[in-house]
């Protein structure tokens, strides 16, 4: 078990007390320390406060993900509000907890992710230099992040999903709506502007075709001849 808090007096409270249930912990006090030991060693779950020196906690998780690294993460720390727990999940943390908290229930949450055990990242999906990450539900273009509605990420990740092949707008919507969405099937024509507008206008692409009387498909801007033939949505392990 790794133990990442900058309380010292905290920290080794917290450590006793798991070492009294068995757990064998190593704590550091520094998010670059947590890191390095994180990708050094093989631990069983990581507790990560995010107000610390050196790297703050989002970014350790953030890193450790993006490095390939699944062990199981639990934020602990004072920030309270639903949207500092919003990010430490968004960034890839499994569970949040706040401080002060109760030991028995902190020993509840380890006890679950330890049976959960890492879960392997999803792969992320790309035509060309557009990239979508099912994990992080993140969007670049060419290295640049694209910040997507999450209805607009949903109808990228169906085309993208078909590699290259069309998506109709039937399909969009079930996949997107729910198969019993009673609004106006033209919606996607709507969302499928949207996107457009974020990911191809702004780069000088246009990798989002309208497939006449059959739907959308992408296709990828760095493959020559891409138009002709449909060439996207590689799909790679993160």
């Amino acid at each position: 078990m790794l133990l990442v808090e900058d309380e010292v007096a905290l920290a080794g409270s917290i450590a006793r007390g798991l070492e009294a249930e068995g757990f064998s912990v190593d704590v550091v006090h520094d998010g670059h320390d947590g890191f390095s030991r994180a990708m050094d060693h093989p631990y069983a779950a990581i507790i990560l406060d995010l107000l610390l020196p050196g790297m703050n906690g989002y970014k350790v998780a953030r890193e450790l993900r993006a490095a390939g690294n699944w062990t199981p993460i639990l934020v602990l720390t004072a920030k309270t509000g639903e949207y500092d727990e919003a990010e430490a999940l968004d960034t890839g943390a499994d569970d949040f907890l706040s401080k002060p908290f109760s030991f028995v229930v902190l020993l509840a949450r380890l006890r679950a992710l330890l049976r959960r055990g890492s879960t392997p990242r999803p792969p992320t999906i790309s035509a060309g230099t557009l990239v979508l990450d099912p994990y992080t539900r993140s969007v670049q273009r060419r290295g640049a992040e694209v910040h997507l509605t999450a209805r607009e990420f949903g109808v990228l990740e169906a085309l993208l999903r078909r590699q290259g092949g069309v998506a109709s707008k039937q399909e969009i919507l079930d996949e997107v709506w729910g198969a019993e969405f009673p609004g106006d099937p033209n919606i996607v024509e709507v969302y499928i502007r949207y996107l457009r507008k974020k990911l191809d206008v702004p780069f000088g692409l246009d990798t989002i075709e309208t497939v006449r009387s059959a739907g959308y498909r992408v296709v990828s801007d760095e493959v020559p001849g891409a138009a002709a033939d449909g060439a996207a949505g590689v799909v790679t392990d993160a």
